[in-house]
């Protein structure tokens, strides 16, 4: 069984990681578990994603376990100035080989388009799980966000176009909770469902799994 350290951003990709994609991997003798990029303040809430801090975060956890990969929003850098998601994953693979006994194999970054919250468009009609706000106008407008676009990581970024803010218009206000219905969302949906719908990330979980499946 190989360990796996997945850096979360938030609190969201933490409790996904543990519900979701954890007990997935585990048939390819993964054994996955979360760690916070902690903001600043050092408290619990996340968020504030920079290539530095990341990748000297990543180089702290580093001998704590066999592997280590990240699941950060790309909208979420605040550093990324026009680069793109795999300028950023060089980046970050840069910034951690500046440790001491670093070994390329072992370390993988990995920047989701553009946020969490376009995976969970894999499957609109899962969005019933927030309760309150559910009803066949909701259900419409997402099914017509999901069928514009080839991918769900398709779904744009910007301060009105990225998922996140796309499913709080919808949704009659404060009725969805990013981290109570993201990962219920998530596991509903599941993770080959997922994988079907979202190339990059597909791609990604299958080098997870390629990590602990012997040669």
């Amino acid at each position: 069984m190989i360990r796996v350290c997945i850096v979360c951003e938030g609190q969201t990709e933490v409790q996904f990681v543990k519900s979701c994609l954890a007990p997935y991997l585990l048939a390819s003798q993964v054994q996955a578990f979360p760690s916070l990029l902690q903001s600043p303040s050092g408290n619990h809430r996340g968020g504030r994603v920079t290539v530095e801090r990341l990748a000297r975060f990543m180089s702290h956890q580093y001998h704590q376990t066999d592997r280590i990969t990240t699941l950060v929003d790309f909208y979420g850098f605040q550093d990324r100035d026009g680069l793109s998601r795999a300028q950023l994953e060089a980046a970050i693979r840069a910034g951690v080989a500046t440790t001491s006994g670093y070994d390329p194999r072992f370390v993988l970054p990995y920047v989701q388009m553009y946020e969490f919250e376009g995976l969970l468009f894999s499957d609109p009609e899962q969005f019933a799980w927030v309760e309150d706000g559910w009803n066949e106008q909701v259900k419409q407008q997402l099914t017509a966000v999901s069928a514009a676009f080839a991918s769900p990581e398709d779904i744009n970024n910007s301060s009105e176009t990225a998922p996140s803010k796309r499913i709080l218009r919808i949704f009659p206000e404060g009725s969805y909770s990013k981290t109570e219905h993201g990962p219920l969302i998530a596991e509903s949906i599941g993770i080959d469902t997922i994988r079907v719908k979202c190339p990059a990330f597909s791609e990604w979980v299958g080098q997870l799994q390629a990590w602990g499946r012997p040669a």
